[in-house]
């Protein structure tokens, strides 16, 4: 009964349309029964049926009343596949600029391995210098591709070869205790020579204790030109505003880049590896006392392949200077490790 009440209702309405209308209505009527009568198991729409639904989407405003057979997103989706068609079709007849050679695409790679801070300007120019008629923009997206443009570990690495003498870097590293309470072990250490220039340990870590910290680390005038730190609350303005009277530019690390930060992060793992994986810490003194023998050990018998294999504190190379001398073993940090050399009394 709804029905037959809704199609005398439609037959009524049509008197009040237009012929206009009713004529697009019944094209796109007869269209989709057109597609509906054919053989195939789901009706297939061609191109010539979508390029019906993408005109008449242009001359009739009513266009998704009378659509059944798709949705109408559907049909807005084949509008832009041809728009997209249309204009790759375009730009496939004009001419194109000519490719990179093999000799300039090695020439721009070793411009850029060799000089880390170019960027595509500095390169262009010196391609231009050597009679290569190559655009900006060209080496700009070659440099792209190769990863190499923006690139900020490369900056960074040639910061820290070119000003290793005047750096330092600060951390904090936690060691469980034997009743499962954490401590935290703040350190400093120079790149020059991978020296620690201050060690300590607590509890409870606050701003002013770093504060102080850094006072005990650098006395008078010994603060280094960088300081590397992450972005610890720890390190918050308070430890700012004493680093800058200090006259010490603060290097800040990217959030979770423990590479940015390596010497303090390899000291860390080297700490752990020689001493803490092997005891078991008590408190706060016991700790402070485990570590600074082991600082002890690290300035003046561990060799380091950083410094080409020698220690931080410059070990003197013990010649043996005749068959009868014995070789002597000295342990270190209770047995832990041993340094070795010639007994010459023997």
């Amino acid at each position: 009964m709804f029905q037959l009440l809704f199609g005398v209702l439609f037959w009524f309405s049509a008197f009040l349309r237009s012929r206009h209308d009713l004529a697009l209505e019944l094209a796109a009527l007869r269209q989709q029964l057109g597609v509906l009568k054919r053989k195939h198991p789901r009706p297939r729409l061609d191109r010539f049926d979508r390029l019906f639904w993408l005109v008449l989407r242009r001359v009739w405003s009513r266009w998704t009343d009378v659509l059944l057979i798709v949705k109408p997103d559907t049909v807005v989706r084949w509008h832009r596949a041809g728009f997209r068609f249309y204009w790759r079709m375009l730009c496939r007849h004009r001419p194109s600029k000519p490719k990179l050679t093999v000799e300039l695409r090695a020439l721009i790679r070793q411009m850029a391995v060799e000089n880390p801070t170019w960027g595509a300007p500095r390169i262009h120019g010196e391609l231009l210098k050597l009679g290569f008629a190559v655009g900006e923009r060209t080496v700009s997206r070659y440099l792209a591709r190769l990863g190499r443009r923006g690139d900020p570990s490369k900056l960074w690495l040639t910061f820290l070869k070119n000003h290793r003498e005047a750096i330092a870097a600060m951390d904090f590293f936690t060691v469980p205790t034997a009743t499962f309470r954490l401590l935290y072990c703040f350190f400093v250490i120079s790149h020059d020579r991978r020296r620690i220039v201050h060690f300590n340990a607590t509890e409870h870590p606050t701003s002013p204790w770093v504060v102080q910290q850094l006072r005990e680390a650098f006395p008078e005038d010994s603060a280094p030109k960088y300081l590397i730190l992450d972005w610890d609350k720890k390190f918050g303005n308070d430890v700012t505003e004493m680093l800058k009277s200090m006259e010490i530019r603060i290097k800040r690390t990217a959030f979770r880049s423990p590479w940015q930060n390596g010497v303090a992060e390899r000291w860390v793992g080297s700490c752990r590896r020689d001493l803490l994986d092997h005891v078991i810490v008590f408190n706060e003194a016991h700790l402070r006392r485990l570590v600074r023998d082991y600082i002890r050990y690290y300035h003046e018998d561990r060799t380091h392949d950083g410094l080409s294999k020698d220690t931080p504190n410059r070990r003197p190379i013990e010649q043996r200077i005749n068959q009868k001398a014995t070789l002597l073993s000295l342990p270190r940090l209770g047995g832990l490790h041993h340094r070795y050399k010639w007994n010459l009394a023997a």
